[in-house]
């Protein structure tokens, strides 16, 4: 399953970059208010088509095919071609390509391509999380080095929160906290920064569905990392009605979790 995922976002970054590298490109406005670009849809164009020829009996969802928002199932594949939008209609390189497998509620499989940023991550056969080194070749699997979550220091924690998103709510729950440093990320790569001991904790007290989270989630859990609700502390499962998530917690253990 792993090889299928790798492959397809790869062939997905392809697309995005061909297209981000143009001169111009049309940005259209979904009902939700968010945009959509032409890289969102040739990218779910393709990693759907590649999805459903290899998987052909698994429920896949996708975030730009609104008809597979209202089908439910305890294992499904869960896709957002292009995460972070905003990040690459402003230019910043901070998008990603996220496909998940879900079993039982739990993201157990999952790749992450920041392509901009030419970092590929994902969960091997054992369920273990890597980072391949580039360049990468979709025929060829390059040098994989585990990635590992931080051991934290509490008095000097490394947090990491969105780009896009911030806001007072987050900046009141992070000041719980005492900070060494604050990173800013775009889409699921915070996920993976956890996930490398480049962070250690990300809280989103804002609007997510799941396809914006699967991936990264399942590479966290890879890398020893786990993602609660903020609500009650409770993991943070999928498979929820129309797909949305609660606000949550990204973290290493051994964080001293504060209450909202």
């Amino acid at each position: 399953m792993e090889a299928v995922f790798r492959e397809l976002a790869l062939r997905a970054g392809d697309v995005i970059m061909e297209i981000y590298e143009a001169d111009d490109f049309d940005v259209k406005t979904k009902s939700d208010d968010s945009p959509v670009t032409a890289a969102d849809e040739a990218a779910d164009a393709l990693i759907s088509a590649g999805l459903r020829a290899a998987f052909p009996d698994v429920l896949l969802v996708t975030e730009e095919q609104s008809a597979s928002h209202t089908q439910t199932a305890d294992t499904f594949i869960i896709v957002d071609p292009l995460d972070g939008t905003k990040e690459f209609i402003n230019r910043r390189g901070d998008f990603t390509v996220n496909i998940a497998f879900v079993e039982n509620g739990v993201p157990t499989r999952g790749v992450v391509y920041a392509p901009a940023r030419e970092r590929l991550f994902y969960t091997n056969a054992s369920g273990e999380s890597v980072e391949e080194a580039g360049p990468f070749a979709k025929d060829k699997v390059g040098p994989q080095a585990k990635i590992a979550v931080s051991s934290p220091d509490n008095a000097a924690l490394l947090v990491v929160a969105s780009k896009s998103h911030r806001d007072q709510a987050t900046d009141d729950y992070i000041n719980k906290y005492s900070v060494s440093d604050m990173k800013s990320a775009g889409s699921s790569l915070k996920f993976c920064l956890i996930a490398t001991g480049e962070a250690d904790i990300y809280p989103r007290l804002g609007r997510t569905m799941e396809w914006d989270t699967a991936a990264g989630h399942a590479v966290l859990n890879g890398a020893g990392g786990a993602v609660i609700r903020f609500d009650d502390h409770t993991p943070l499962k999928y498979g929820k009605s129309e797909y949305a998530n609660p606000f949550f917690i990204a973290h290493a253990p051994g964080v001293d979790l504060k209450r909202g």
